[in-house]
């Protein structure tokens, strides 16, 4: 049985690790820069240990990662950027050393170690090297992309009008996973130390195209949705992070062994897309969203 301290235990990847970790029977503590939310309370339900966390707060890290055999380390530049997520890993991970963590797994991103020039990818990239130079046993899990994201944000408000509206053609292969696995595969990790340390691992579950998605949500959703090909300048109008991110699906692409992991792990029982789609409530999350408040100034204010 591990001490394994999880961060971003109230998200969707460091949640996914913590609840697999406590069905192992390992120990968890969980890591929140708000352990009062009533995902950090589930957590509790739970069996976690959950801790006050705070990547701006170093401080905060040391008691926090005191006696942990291992480490789970996510980042995410989103709410924030690139350069405040690469300061953050490091601290975190230098914390971790302080800490004498004896192995950290940290969740980047398939190909991320390509010199893809997906600013969320490079930053990435630039935490993985600054891990390997702490000198602590080290994981890297890179997953490529997540199912989760087609359960809300522009994936969801597209659905609500019988489109997937996915800026990519509707013929080329996108490598994906759940959260579910991610967190799965990350437990196994975190128990098997000796199996996994300095190795950098790409990992998804299932291969499928934007019209295979498409149609795999028509059979979920028990509704008609077509794929419909977003323009990149659309997405840039919003994000030229996220813009390089689908550029580089629709060129490259991720080539994962989904395969080869599924042969080599099957204890992680990796889903496919239609069992991912499948298990999403499509009656609550296709809902009408709530209406706007009527204005109360006059038309011609």
């Amino acid at each position: 049985m591990l001490t394994v301290a999880v961060t971003g235990a109230t998200g969707a990847q460091g949640g996914a690790t913590a609840r697999a970790l406590l069905v192992a029977g390992h120990r968890v503590r969980a890591l929140t820069r708000t352990p009062d939310a009533p995902a950090a309370e589930e957590l509790r339900r739970l069996g976690a240990d959950v801790r006050h966390a705070d990547f701006d707060d170093p401080p905060s890290l040391d008691p926090a990662l005191a006696g942990a055999d291992s480490l789970f380390a996510v980042t995410t530049p989103f709410g924030t950027d690139t350069a405040t997520e690469v300061r953050q890993g490091q601290a975190l991970h230098d914390a971790a050393a302080a800490a004498r963590v004896r192995h950290i797994v940290f969740t980047s991103a398939a190909h991320a170690d390509r010199g893809t020039g997906i600013p969320h990818y490079d930053s990435k990239a630039e935490i993985e090297r600054h891990l390997r130079a702490t000198g602590v046993p080290w994981t890297v899990i890179a997953p490529a992309a997540f199912m989760d994201n087609f359960a809300g944000g522009w994936s969801l408000a597209g659905l609500r009008e019988h489109t997937f509206a996915w800026p990519m053609p509707s013929g080329t292969p996108l490598t994906l996973i759940p959260a579910v696995d991610i967190g799965a595969f990350a437990a196994l990790v975190l128990g098997r130390p000796a199996d996994f340390t300095g190795r950098r691992i790409d990992i998804a579950s299932d291969t499928l195209t934007p019209a295979g998605i498409a149609a795999a949500l028509s059979a979920a959703a028990r509704r008609t949705v077509t794929h419909q090909a977003l323009p990149l300048d659309q997405v840039r109008s919003h994000s030229h992070d996220l813009a390089a991110m689908f550029a580089y699906f629709a060129t490259t692409g991720l080539d994962v062994d989904v395969a080869g992991l599924r042969r080599a792990h099957p204890e992680v029982r990796w889903h496919t897309f239609a069992d991912w789609a499948a298990a999403q409530d499509w009656p609550a999350l296709l809902a009408p969203a709530p209406a706007e408040p009527a204005s109360t100034e006059s038309a011609s204010a």
